[in-house]
Formats: C-alpha cells, sequence, structure tokens
C-alpha cells in the first residue's frame, strides 16, 4: 500500500486553500443573459471535466467538428420557463456554437413532437464561449416536471478541440452525423450513443410559489449514481427528487454535482475524474443558481486511491463547510459508505485495514464534532447490521464499493426531509 502518497495529499491541501481564490478567477463564473427573470432554480448540473481523455463511451478528444451534441439531462425540478448553460470550462481556445435547441425527449434522440424550442444568446442564434467560461441561454417557455428528461442539442461547425464534459451520465445521450441537426425531430441523424454530457452543464427552470432555492449534492461516483441502472434515474439524489415531490409546501431543487472518481483534495488524473472538491467548490456548488443547501458525500476516494488519513480529510470538509457558510448556505455531512471487500477490485486502501480504520475515524468526526449543519448517516443506512464494515448484500451493487438501485434508494430515504426544509 501507498503510504508515501498520504504526504502527497496533505501538501495537496496546503495548495489547495492557497490556490482557492486565484483558481476561481482562472474558472469564470456564468454569465447571465435574461437574468431578470426568476427565481432561478437550478434543475440540472452535470460537473465538467477536461476531455483529453477518449473512451467508447465518450470520445471527448476526438475531432467532433460538425457534428450536433444531443444531451439528454434529467431535471431535478418542475417549472414552466428554463434557461441552459453552456461550458467551455476546459476549453484552451473560444467555443464557437452554431446552433443549439432545447426539447423534451421522447425516446432515444427523438423529441416529443411540439417541445422543440430555439436557443438564443443575447437574441443571436451562434454564440462564442470563451476559454474557461460558461454562458447561459436566454430563457425559453417550456413547461417540465419532476424527472422530466431534456434534449439539449448544440451544433459546433468547428472543430472544439478536446470537449469539455461530464463524464459519467448513467443516461444515454447522442452524437449526431454530420451537420446540424439541432432541429431534428427524429432519432435518425444520432447514430452513436455515448454516455456523458458534452458542452452543457446546466438547466435552470425560473419555478413558482413552491420554490425553496437549490439543494446541490457534492460527491463522487456514488452521488453519480455510478452502477445503478442505465437511463432510469435510480441515483440516489434522484430518489430525493421523488420524496420532495410528495412534500406539501415549498421545497428545493435538487442539482447533482457530483464527479466520479473525484477526492476532496487532490486534482486527480486520470482528468475525467475531476479537479478536487476544494478546487470545483465555487463553480459546482456555491456559484449555482438559487444555491441554499448542500449535501457533502466525499471522501472515500482520498482514502481508497491517495491513502488520506482522517487527520488530513478534517481540514478539507472544514475548509469547505467554511466558505459554504461564508455564502450563507447549509451545509449537511454524510458519512462515508462501507466498503470492505472492495481491495480485490479497485486496489490502494479500498477496503483495506487501514482504509476501514480512516473511514471510520471520518465517520465518526462527521457524527460528533457539529462542524455540519446535521449528519446524514448514509453508513448506518447501508452497512449490514451483523458485518458493518460491510454494505448489506442487498444494498450493494456487487463491487462492494458503489449501492445498486436499491442501496441508492435507501440511501435517499435516509435523509431527515424535516432537517433540509425546517432548518433554513
Amino acid at each position: 500500500m501507498a503510504r508515501p502518497r498520504l504526504r502527497t495529499a496533505v501538501v495537496a491541501l496546503s495548495t489547495a486553500l492557497a490556490a482557492s481564490a486565484s483558481l476561481a478567477a482562472a474558472i469564470p463564473s456564468s454569465a447571465t443573459s435574461g437574468a431578470a427573470v426568476g427565481p432561478w432554480a437550478t434543475a440540472w448540473a452535470g460537473s465538467t471535466v477536461q476531455g483529453i481523455t477518449s473512451t467508447p463511451t465518450c470520445p471527448s478528444s476526438e475531432d467532433l467538428s460538425d457534428r450536433t451534441f444531443r444531451n439528454v439531462v434529467t431535471t431535478g425540478a418542475a417549472g414552466e420557463r428554463i434557461r441552459v448553460r453552456l461550458s467551455n470550462s476546459f476549453g484552451t481556445s473560444d467555443l464557437h456554437v452554431g446552433h443549439a435547441t432545447v426539447a423534451l425527449q421522447d425516446t432515444g434522440a427523438s423529441l416529443r413532437p411540439g417541445t422543440l424550442r430555439q436557443l438564443t444568446f443575447s437574441g443571436r442564434k451562434s454564440v462564442d464561449v470563451p476559454a474557461g467560461a460558461e454562458l447561459f441561454s436566454d430563457p425559453v417557455n417550456l413547461s417540465v416536471q419532476d424527472l422530466a428528461h431534456l434534449s439539449v442539442s448544440v451544433y459546433v461547425p468547428d472543430s472544439p478541440g478536446p470537449v469539455t464534459n461530464h463524464n459519467l451520465g448513467m443516461q444515454n445521450s447522442f452524437i449526431s452525423s454530420a451537420g446540424d441537426h439541432a432541429d431534428s425531430g427524429g432519432g435518425s441523424g444520432y447514430p452513436t450513443p455515448i454516455t456523458c454530457m458534452m458542452l452543457v452543464d446546466g438547466v435552470d427552470v425560473a419555478r413558482n410559489h413552491d420554490a425553496d432555492g437549490t439543494l446541490v449534492t457534492l460527491g463522487d461516483s456514488i452521488t453519480d449514481g455510478y452502477l445503478s441502472t442505465l437511463n432510469a434515474d435510480r441515483r440516489w439524489p434522484n430518489y430525493l427528487v421523488r420524496r420532495l415531490a410528495k412534500e406539501s409546501g415549498p421545497v428545493p431543487a435538487v442539482a447533482n454535482a457530483a464527479i466520479s472518481g473525484n477526492e476532496v483534495l487532490v486534482d486527480r488524473v486520470p482528468v475525467y475524474f475531476g479537479i478536487s472538491a476544494l478546487h470545483r467548490l465555487d463553480r459546482d456548488v456555491l456559484d449555482q443558481s438559487g444555491a441554499k443547501t448542500v449535501i457533502m458525500l466525499e471522501g472515500i476516494n482520498d482514502i481508497g486511491a491517495a491513502s488520506a488519513s482522517a487527520s488530513s480529510l478534517i481540514p478539507g470538509y472544514q475548509e469547505v463547510i467554511r466558505r459554504a457558510h461564508a455564502r450563507g448556505l447549509k451545509i449537511y455531512g454524510g458519512t462515508l459508505v462501507p466498503f470492505m471487500g472492495s481491495n480485490g477490485q479497485f486496489g490502494g486502501d479500498y477496503g483495506s485495514a487501514y482504509g476501514e480504520q480512516q473511514r471510520l475515524a471520518v465517520n465518526h468526526w462527521i457524527r460528533t464534532s457539529g462542524a455540519f449543519d446535521g449528519v446524514i448517516d448514509f453508513d448506518k443506512a447501508v452497512r449490514d447490521p451483523a458485518n458493518p464494515s460491510y454494505m448489506l448484500p442487498a444494498y450493494d451493487s456487487g463491487d462492494h464499493l458503489h449501492p445498486g438501485d436499491q442501496g441508492y434508494k435507501v440511501m435517499a430515504d435516509a435523509i431527515d426531509l424535516d432537517m433540509i426544509l425546517r432548518n433554513r
């Protein structure tokens, strides 16, 4: 086990704290065309990563000029008007978007008839998104419900270079054949299914009297819904949306700010695991439209992949809490779920004796320190009562690290809605 890497995690923490302000400046917050309309809440967020690594399900570093990207995203709130946020956060040059549309998904790459809306940017059909920036569209009238599937189509006539993307979508999106297919209602022009979202990282909704800001879930693959059923919206934040929809009175929108493989302290390699939670906190969490509440479930990869100790992770949590409170947000800490049995697949300190010792120490601090505004005991919800270092088999996806569909539901059910909704 790579104990020397622990020093790397500790050094990275001090570097992250010193550099957070300059990094926030290097990744500009969103421009807001049509900002007078609202109140806006983030109904979908896709925390982005660099596109310098290609896989069959996310060919982000290939030449994708003269293509249309049809991103299928799931909303975490209902509303009558929407706006879409384009992202060139990790681009090395300006991104020229020739045409963009939004519609409700029918099936696959096809659109529900009568729902196609043209997206404009300060009244123009095309727009250049500067390198390192994000940009909202003008608002459009389109009624969406909780857990609606929106198809956001973005045509890029020239090579966009490595494509900024959300790597783990748990949802089929699509790349077109050559040409502008943003207006196409059918799916025949989109022969290539992918499971990442490209060039789009947010959808806002203008909400009615039932609005109560945005709840942002900050996490890694467990919050991203890894190994849940594809196209079925069975991530634990999706189950939370279903619970909130049954509540009377105002409830928050839910925006998922998870990146698979992400760490609190370290910008991981490969880059599709994303920059650290400390470095992306402003962009992915604090600057989300209507952000009022955060649920944080992260740190298992710091322990498993970087052999981080609880004593090195705790200052990272404290920094996230401090910055959330400075912006007036409530933040709730989720305990780390069991991962014993995962070492054979993931190596490092995943499921090792040392890793388990650190996980237990982190969870003890989360439960007892009073640093968070409240605690959500995900560990207790999914562990095996007879063998609490392991996940209950009924909740385990099979890799002993990630829950399956039922485990994700149990995680959402463990959230005290009174704590979330009344402690404002």
